[in-house]
């Protein structure tokens, strides 16, 4: 597969290989995209009829990109006498200023083309091929090229314009050129999307941030968001650069909502950019004690979008919390279930914790009593829907039986959830860590019904039904032979008794036995999970383990990181640090910023992370990764009007300090150090 670059800004992103071109690939979706449609799938750059090869590409910035590139084959003796530029942003457009450079002594003569193409596809239709029902048209205007797309009331337009003359095609733009000795020639190419509406004009004219995403604008909010952030000061290089490239990331992963209008967080480019409840949540609850202010509207989209009716197509049902939200053909004629969908088990409870969670940092109580009703909707919806089976246990199986979800869990790739000898087990399925979060978010909910619900009644039956949670969990799920807990229980009640790092989740709920939790972070730790580069999602003694499979033996930064935060709250103060550096000492293999994940090859026989083929990059709770990183090395933990600071950071890394934390104690510093064996 290719090297491919990105370019991204939230609503609009484009991906293309290391010289600028587009062409389209079932390996990975290379393209210009916006809200889950592929606006160009042809953009192909030749000089008098031959393809370039990059010299360099500086793609630095997320949004900008240039391309330093010249004919031929690529040799050691290469000595050409021209050589091209493409200077590009996303912003509201796509715009790409191509320069061709004579670095001769006498006028030459070229001939540029750009083969260009648009098939409209729809981000599930790139994974899942499917022939396009609509009419595709294209239009030759002056010195522009209309491609247009419709089926019925669905409408999406591609525009290209240049600046300089060009003969124009259906396939293209010729451009005739003669430069000057030592000369150069620029066209500016303007490459618009158009998503048609009812009223027929772009349906995102109406955004507030409609017409300002301009390069300068972009450049200017995200150099706001991170100057917004606290300040690290620290001598760990890794952790430096990881926490910087996690901010633009995380700057360029805000897209606006056509829904509502309002900033949300994309869960990962090319895949996912678009809200996810799971994804989003648990982003949320990674930057919450550095970004709080992109919290509330996530939990306000959320809310306003929770499920309110039994739709067996979308698994929706009263009360719970969506899955993920998509605007493409698909979703639009119920082709796919995305608009939105509910298939997933655990974004309900995630979504009480993290409204808990977001009070306890902020003190902003307003919030938690306008979210009052959706939060009970949640409750209630685990208490009856999500409990499928009476046993007071969160289940999942989808009423979809066409298209929807097999595994709602966060492994939700069809072999994510198995026995250890590899069996697949039957449906509905309760995985372990969905049990933690929903003993989390009873006793988060307790505290918020008790301090700003005025109903400790419902608080006392919500610390009830959590401690019998507990003890019944630590019953059913706590396998005596093997000393962890079962991945997950079957429709018989029967332990799935797989090894995996969901375990870590229990850890960080707090639903874990005290005397068990030593030896729940022995395995976490233990050679068959522990990679040297983080915690593998499955052991690799197990029937299904494949260190390049995406849920059965991979390391996912986002699950290590809430492994750490486990770690630490059980007071395993030294193996969250452990955590902590494997992923640092990943992370300066990806140049600062953690993939989705990564193979989960053992760390002395490949000596570096290896790429996962297809993994997301950026990513949103990758990029958050490195921040809940930091609070748990310096021990972060909000107490009534107060921050408590707890560093334990490990031998070698140095001192870390981080300066202008917010929340409702104002802004204050933390600083922690290691204590090293000269320091002694």
């Amino acid at each position: 597969m290719k090297e491919l670059v990105s370019i991204l800004d939230g609503n609009t992103f484009l991906v293309s290989d290391r010289c600028g071109d587009i062409e389209p690939s079932l390996d990975f979706p290379t393209g210009l995209f916006a809200f889950d449609t592929r606006f160009l799938s042809t953009w192909l750059l030749l000089l008098d009829g031959e393809r370039l090869q990059p010299l360099s590409v500086d793609d630095a910035e997320s949004y900008r990109t240039r391309y330093f590139l010249v004919p031929g084959e690529p040799t050691h003796f290469l000595d050409t006498k021209v050589s091209i530029i493409r200077n590009r942003a996303i912003g509201d457009s796509f715009d790409e200023d191509l320069t061709v450079l004579n670095h001769s002594g006498k006028e030459m003569t070229f001939t540029v083309r750009l083969e260009i193409g648009a098939d409209f596809a729809d981000l599930f239709e790139i994974k899942d091929v499917q022939h396009k029902q609509g009419d595709l048209t294209v239009a030759v205007e002056d010195h522009a090229l209309r491609l247009t797309y419709r089926r019925e009331a669905f409408h999406r337009e591609t525009v290209i314009h240049s600046s300089a003359p060009a003969a124009v095609d259906k396939r293209g733009m010729t451009f005739s050129i003669q430069i000057g000795p030592h000369g150069e020639w620029t066209t500016h190419l303007r490459i618009s999307t158009v998503i048609y509406g009812a009223r027929g004009e772009d349906v995102r004219t109406g955004l507030p941030m409609a017409g300002s995403r301009s390069t300068a604008a972009i450049q200017a909010e995200h150099a706001e968001l991170v100057a917004n952030a606290p300040k690290l000061v620290c001598d760990c290089e890794p952790l430096a650069t990881a926490y910087r490239r996690s901010l633009e990331d995380l700057a360029a992963l805000r897209y606006e909502s056509i829904a509502l209008g309002v900033r949300l967080m994309a869960a990962g480019l090319p895949w996912f950019m678009t809200l996810f409840g799971r994804d989003s949540i648990i982003t949320s609850l990674q930057v919450l004690p550095f970004l709080p202010d992109i919290i509330p509207p996530t939990l306000m989209m959320l809310a306003g979008l929770q499920g309110h009716r039994i739709d067996d197509f979308r698994d929706e049902e009263p009360g719970k919390i969506l899955h993920e939200l998509r605007y493409g053909e698909t979703a639009g004629f119920e082709e796919q279930p995305h608009s939105p969908y509910y298939g997933a088990a655990d974004s309900t409870p995630l979504f009480v914790i993290l409204l808990d969670e977001y009070e306890r940092w902020t003190g902003d109580s307003t919030l938690i009593k306008q979210l009052e009703y959706p939060a009970r909707a949640a409750l209630n919806w685990m208490d009856t829907y999500g409990d499928l089976l009476g046993t007071g246990y969160l289940w999942y199986q989808t009423r979809n039986t066409r298209n929807g979800l097999e595994n709602q869990c966060w492994k939700d790739s069809w072999d994510g959830i198995s026995y250890s000898d590899g069996r697949l087990p039957g449906f509905p399925r309760a995985t372990c860590e969905m049990q933690g979060y929903a003993y989390d978010a009873k006793l988060r909910a307790a505290r918020m019904a008790r301090l700003f619900w005025n109903d400790p009644q419902y608080a006392d039956q919500l610390e009830l039904q959590a401690a019998a949670l507990k003890e019944r969990f630590n019953r059913d799920f706590w396998l005596p032979d093997k000393e962890y807990y079962a991945l997950g229980l079957d429709s018989d009640g029967t332990p799935v008794d797989a090894l995996s790092s969901n375990m870590g989740h229990l850890l960080w709920s707090g639903i874990v036995d005290e005397s068990r939790a030593a030896r729940v972070a022995e395995h976490l730790l233990g050679p068959r999970l522990f990679s040297g580069w983080g915690v593998r999602t499955l052991g690799d003694d197990q029937g299904r383990y494949n260190p390049i499979g995406y849920h059965v033996g991979t390391v996912w930064p986002f699950d290590n990181s809430l492994i750490a935060w486990g770690l630490w709250k059980y007071g395993f103060r030294q193996e969250a640090g452990q955590i902590c550096e494997s992923m640092l000492g990943a992370s300066r293999y990806f140049d600062g910023r953690l993939p989705e994940a990564f193979a989960g090859y053992e760390r002395d026989l490949t000596e570096f992370p290896v790429q996962y083929p297809t993994a997301c990059s950026p990513q949103a709770w990758s990029a958050g990764t490195p921040l809940l990183l930091v609070r748990v090395l310096l021990g972060l933990e909000p107490e009534d009007e107060h921050l408590i600071i707890d560093p334990y950071v490990p031998e070698g890394m140095g001192r870390v300090e981080l300066l202008d934390i917010p929340g409702r104690w104002g802004r204050v510093d933390a600083l922690g150090r290691s204590r090293d064996r000269d320091d002694e």
